[in-house]
C-alpha cells in the first residue's frame, strides 16, 4: 500500500500540479497507513520528486518508444529506488514495480516495467551520467531542477556553489524545534527527544535542536508546549531584533506562529505580541501554540498586511512576506517547480507589505524584513529601495542564509532602525 500511495501521489502532482505534502497526508489517511508505511510513502514520493529529472533521464537510456503516464510514474518511482534507497533489495524493487503495474490493470506494460528495472538493476552501480557535465543543463537534469533557477543560481553563487545549494536541496532535512525555555531546558528536551544541538548563536540561537526523523508532533514533550518547530534562520529574524521584555510587537504576516512564540518567550512572555494574518484559520492554529505552550501576550487579529496600521507605536514589527519560497526546496520538493515568470507579481507585493508594516514602527524602533529565499529580487532589491525612499529608516544588519553553508533553510533577513526624529 505504500507503494501505492505514492504512485497515487505523484500522479496528482503530474496531473494537477497539486501540492506534495498535502496530497500525501491526503491519500495517507485515505488509505490507512500507519506510521511505518506512511514514512515509506513519503520516502519514495518526495524522493522521486526530487530526482524526476534524473529519472527520466535514467529510464531514457534504458526504455525507448512513448511510455504511458502511469506507467512512466510507476517506472520513476522503480528507477528511484534502485538508484537512491540502498536497503531496499533491487529484486524486491522490480517485482513490487510489475505487481503494481498489474494491479492497476497495466498487464501489457507489466513485461515493459520487469525488462527495464532488470536493466537498470543491472547496472546499479554504474548508471549512466547526464551529458554536459559543468554546464547549466546537467546541473538541471543532474539535480532534478528547472533550468532557470539553476541559471539563477550560477549568477548568483557561480557554478561550484549553485551546484551545492542544489545538492543541499536534495539532502535530507532535518526537523528544527526551538525549546520553549519557560517550560522546558534545551539540554534535556534535546536528550529526552534523542536530537543534537544546533548552532552557536549565530544561525540559531541556544535551545535550537535538530531532529533526524520521528514525528514530532505527537511527543509528549510537544503537547506538554516545551517547543516548537522552527527553522533556525526564521528564528534568527527574531532574535536580531534586540527583544527586551515589555515591549509591544506586531508580527504582521504570523501563520503558522513561530516568529510569534519566538518573540513572546524572548521577552519572557510579557508585554504583547500582535499576531496579525488575513487567514482566520491560520490564526486559529497560531492561537493554538501560544494556549499549548502558555504564552499569554500573544494576540491574533485578522488582518490584511498591506492595510497601514494608524499608531506608530509598536517597539518591533516583523514582516514576513509571502515569497517564491525557494529557500525550502529540501523540506517541499515541489517548490522548485514553479514557474518563476509566473511569480513576477511578487516583488511589488512584497514592497507594499513592507511599506504597510513600517507605517506600525515607533520612533527608534525596529523593522525587520524577511523571506523563505535567496533571490535578490525579493530580498536585498527590496530593502535598498525602501532604504532609498525612506530617509527616517537606516539600514541596520543584512545577511542571507543558505542551505548548503549554514544548515538551514534558505533565508533572508534585513534589520532597519527608525530614527527617533521623524
Amino acid at each position: 500500500m505504500p507503494r501505492v500511495t505514492a504512485l497515487e501521489a505523484l500522479e496528482r502532482f503530474r496531473r494537477d500540479g497539486a501540492w506534495s505534502a498535502q496530497t500525501l497526508d491526503a491519500l495517507v489517511r485515505k488509505n490507512g497507513l500507519d506510521e511505518r508505511d506512511a514514512a515509506l510513502a513519503a520516502r519514495l514520493f518526495y524522493g522521486a520528486l526530487q530526482n524526476l529529472a534524473l529519472c527520466d533521464f535514467i529510464l531514457s537510456q534504458y526504455a525507448r518508444g512513448k511510455l504511458e503516464p502511469k506507467v512512466r510514474d510507476i517506472l520513476r518511482l522503480g528507477v528511484y529506488q534502485l538508484a537512491f534507497m540502498d536497503r531496499v533489495p533491487a529484486r524486491a524493487a522490480v517485482s513490487e514495480s510489475v505487481r503494481l503495474c498489474r494491479s492497476l490493470g497495466y498487464d501489457r506494460a507489466a513485461g515493459l516495467v520487469n525488462a527495464v528495472l532488470r536493466r537498470v538493476s543491472d547496472d546499479r552501480n554504474a548508471l549512466p551520467e547526464p551529458p554536459g557535465k559543468g554546464s547549466g543543463k546537467y546541473l538541471s537534469v543532474r539535480y532534478s531542477h528547472p533550468r532557470a533557477l539553476v541559471d539563477e543560481l550560477i549568477a548568483l553563487r557561480g557554478y561550484k556553489g549553485a551546484e551545492a545549494v542544489l545538492a543541499a536541496n536534495n539532502a535530507p532535512a532535518p526537523v528544527f524545534i526551538q525549546t520553549n525555555t519557560r517550560r522546558a531546558d534545551p539540554a534535556a528536551l534535546c536528550a529526552a527527544l534523542g536530537g543534537r544541538p544546533f548552532g552557536d548563536g549565530d544561525a540559531g540561537a541556544d535551545g535550537c535542536i535538530a531532529l533526524e526523523h520521528g514525528n514530532v508532533f505527537r511527543t509528549p514533550e510537544f503537547l506538554a508546549g516545551h517547543f516548537y518547530v522552527q527553522d533556525p534562520a526564521a528564528h534568527a529574524a527574531v532574535m536580531c531584533a534586540g527583544l527586551r521584555p515589555g515591549m509591544r510587537v506586531l508580527d504582521v504576516c504570523a501563520a503558522p506562529g513561530g516568529k510569534s512564540f519566538a518573540a513572546a518567550i524572548a521577552m519572557d512572555d510579557t508585554g504583547e505580541v500582535r499576531a496579525r494574518d488575513i487567514s482566520g484559520s491560520k490564526l486559529n492554529l497560531v492561537m493554538d501554540g501560544a494556549d499549548r505552550m502558555g504564552l499569554s501576550c500573544v494576540r491574533c487579529e485578522e488582518r490584511d498586511a498591506r492595510t497601514t496600521e494608524p499608531s506608530a507605536d509598536f517597539d518591533v514589527v516583523f514582516a514576513d512576506v509571502p515569497c517564491s519560497g525557494l529557500g525550502v526546496i529540501r523540506k517541499k520538493p515541489d517548490v522548485r517547480y514553479r514557474d518563476l515568470a509566473a511569480l513576477s507579481y511578487l516583488p511589488a507585493l512584497q514592497a507594499e507589505l513592507l511599506e504597510a508594516a513600517a507605517g506600525a514602527v515607533r520612533p527608534g524602533g525596529v523593522l525587520v524584513y524577511s523571506t523563505c529565499t535567496w533571490r535578490p529580487c525579493e530580498n536585498g532589491d527590496i530593502t535598498a529601495a525602501f532604504l532609498k525612499k525612506h530617509t527616517d529608516f537606516t539600514a541596520g544588519s543584512e545577511r542571507t542564509f543558505w542551505p548548503d553553508i549554514d544548515g538551514t533553510d534558505g533565508f533572508y533577513i534585513c534589520r532597519m532602525e527608525r530614527k527617533n526624529e521623524i
